[in-house]
């Protein structure tokens, strides 16, 4: 059926809106991605179970597209196009339209969309020779220093002073390590630490030592520094607790709950000693409690100190909470056996536990020898147990001996 001469121009106006839509939709649909080839370490460590090594695999992702069928695609889809139009209107004696090109066209925000070359594209000799290839990742290995170069976090880790060799050989540790973004894991705990009073300078070794650190909540952390709080520890008690037993902030608030009441209970102190007693000791709250419970046992039975007696000592000397037995016991005979030093004298002066026992008896000799062994405050001449076990040799032969060291030295050659 013929059109009339007043409907032909708005027909072909309406044929070539519909064809500039086709060929854009072309265009958005037929983009042109290269073929790509990506990279990426695996997010999962895993351990061997044939040797129990850390075991990473470089995983290998190939995307590719043809472009060459899509172009013919589109070409074959813009011949049909053309074909259509020149099919159906064959009475039209109008000059054909230009075509507008597209390609030439394209706004700014269209070459954002242009994909980059393909890494498959061909490479001259002259630009392979200037391509510096990295090192790829060993399939597994024994250390964590292979990747070191491959990760942001370790470098970062490494800076702080942190020692790498000593949590490889934990390799859960190792593994958790590896999968840790620096600035989305570790920085807060940094911040936190440096809040807490652990200076820059110490952040290595304290993260050496917990390791076991970066996988808690931050938020579980501050709640058990808030519990602290609430049982009267100040911040620098905190501050120093956390130096001297970095694994305490590991610990959950039940068990440093639990702690503290069985040296309360256990030790008969009231609520400011046995405060005083674990800020000098914080280990009390992280090591296990059997060797003191071996050491109450040891005093009272074996020993035979009083409770009062075992509660002023240990308030001076914490370490004899965790003393060896052994050396415990071997003290004390020399002492109070050897050197015939009473149990009420002993008290007064816990240090003697605390030094090594060789010195002590070197010394104790070469003063009976000089006929000066005296220990009994109630006597003149009386040489205390503190200044027995405490001073140098020098202050000791000029003080206590009277006595050269030259002379000091030739006694102990014939022991």
């Amino acid at each position: 059926m013929a059109l009339s001469a007043q409907r032909i121009p708005r027909w072909l106006n309406s044929i070539k809106l519909n064809s500039l839509i086709t060929a854009a939709q072309l265009r958005s649909h037929y983009r042109r991605p290269g073929p790509t080839l990506l990279h990426r370490l695996s997010a999962r460590p895993q351990v061997s179970s044939d040797n129990g090594f850390l075991q990473w695999g470089l995983k290998t992702v190939r995307t590719s597209s043809k472009w060459n069928s899509t172009s013919q695609c589109t070409k074959s889809s813009g011949q049909e196009i053309d074909s259509a139009q020149s099919t159906t209107l064959p009475s039209v004696s109008e000059q054909p339209q230009k075509t507008p090109n597209f390609d030439s066209e394209l706004s700014l925000e269209d070459l954002d969309d242009v994909p980059p070359l393909s890494p498959l594209q061909p490479v001259s000799e002259q630009e392979a020779v200037r391509i510096i290839a990295d090192p790829p990742l060993p399939p597994d290995s024994f250390t964590l220093r292979d990747y070191v170069d491959h990760s942001e976090t370790l470098q970062k880790l490494v800076l702080l002073g942190v020692d790498l060799s000593k949590i490889e050989k934990h390799p859960e540790a190792a593994n958790l390590l590896l999968r840790l973004d620096f600035e989305k894991d570790i920085n807060q705990l940094l911040l936190f630490l440096k809040d807490l009073g652990i200076e820059d300078s110490q952040l290595g070794a304290f993260l050496t030592k917990n390791y076991a650190i970066f996988s808690e909540d931050l938020e579980n952390l501050k709640t058990r520094v808030a519990y602290l709080q609430s049982k009267s520890f100040s911040k620098s008690d905190i501050t120093q607790m956390v130096r001297k037993a970095p694994f305490l902030l590991s610990f959950s608030v039940e068990r440093l709950d639990n702690r503290l009441g069985f040296f309360q209970k256990e030790l008969e102190l009231n609520v400011k000693k046995t405060r005083d007693l674990v800020v000098r000791l914080p280990r009390l709250l992280t090591g296990s409690l059997e060797p003191v419970k071996e050491n109450m046992k040891v005093y009272r039975l074996e020993l035979g100190f009083k409770r009062n007696e075992i509660q002023h000592m240990i308030t001076q000397i914490p370490k004899m909470l965790t003393a060896n037995k052994r050396k415990l016991t071997e003290t004390f005979d020399f002492v109070h056996n050897v050197m015939s030093v009473p149990h009420h004298v002993i008290v007064r002066f816990p240090q003697v536990f605390n030094a090594r026992l060789f010195k002590v008896k070197e010394r104790h000799l070469f003063l009976a020898y000089l006929g000066r062994a005296q220990y009994d405050p109630a006597k003149a001449n009386y040489i205390s147990l503190d200044k027995l076990v405490s001073v140098p040799d020098e202050i000791f032969c000029e003080e206590i001996a009277k006595a050269s060291v030259q002379d000091f030295e030739k006694f102990l050659k014939t022991l």
